[in-house]
């Protein structure tokens, strides 16, 4: 699988380039800004593009909104999205856009090798990885209704799924059986008003109905 890294920081782009390789990656092409990445990404069309939030030339949103060019251009390039803080309008925007093959972490997770390559290998795979700081920051931003509907035990657990954790990752995290995270889950779809009739989307619907994206 080729990737796309953009980084301003060389030390950390070195770092990238070393873990994805790790990984089982190939590293087509490292840039340090928005423009060079497009570039990039039309060039060697690769499947998954790590991208620095902020860039030059104005170190304000160039990598989101880079992002969501190459989301639209070309929807099967998966996009991680690197931040040094917990910025949560940017991962609204990124999830508007689109659904699948995405991540927002923040740059700290890049030191839990294992934990970083598990999310990156996820959003290649189609799924999503968002950091906990990020869900946590987002939640609590949040004042909705159907948040006040969930128990505290079903909020852990719909913000663990929108971790992009799978079943099994939710019952380890929360030491519970895995029956007893499906229970969660359908109480959840229940709760947010998500027919059976969506079956194949409620998951990912039921994480952008609470995040308010």
């Amino acid at each position: 699988m080729r990737a796309v890294i953009a980084e301003d920081s060389v030390l950390l782009r070195v770092g990238l380039v070393k873990v994805l390789e790790m990984a089982g990656f190939e590293v087509a092409a490292e840039v340090g800004d928005g423009e060079a990445l497009l570039t990039a990404v039309e060039r060697h069309r690769p499947e998954l593009a790590l991208i620095d939030v902020r860039m030059p030339p104005g170190f304000t949103d160039e990598g989101v909104r880079a992002a969501l060019v190459i989301r639209r251009q070309w929807p099967d390039t998966a996009v991680v999205l690197l931040s040094q803080y917990v910025e949560e309008r940017y991962a609204a925007d990124l999830l508007t856009a689109n659904t699948s093959g995405i991540g927002y972490l923040l740059k700290q997770r890049v030191a839990d090798v294992e934990e970083f390559i598990a999310a990156v290998r996820r959003v290649t795979a189609g799924g999503t990885a968002l950091d906990p700081q990020v869900v946590a920051q987002l939640l609590l931003r949040r004042d909705s209704d159907p948040l006040q509907r969930l128990t505290p035990r079903e909020r852990d657990v719909l913000g663990l799924m929108a971790e992009g954790r799978s079943n099994a990752g939710i019952a380890e995290a929360l030491v519970v059986s895995d029956s007893a995270v499906a229970k969660h889950i359908n109480n959840i779809f229940a709760k947010l008003d998500l027919p059976a009739a969506d079956a194949g989307h409620r998951r990912v619907l039921a994480v952008l109905r609470f995040l308010g994206a």
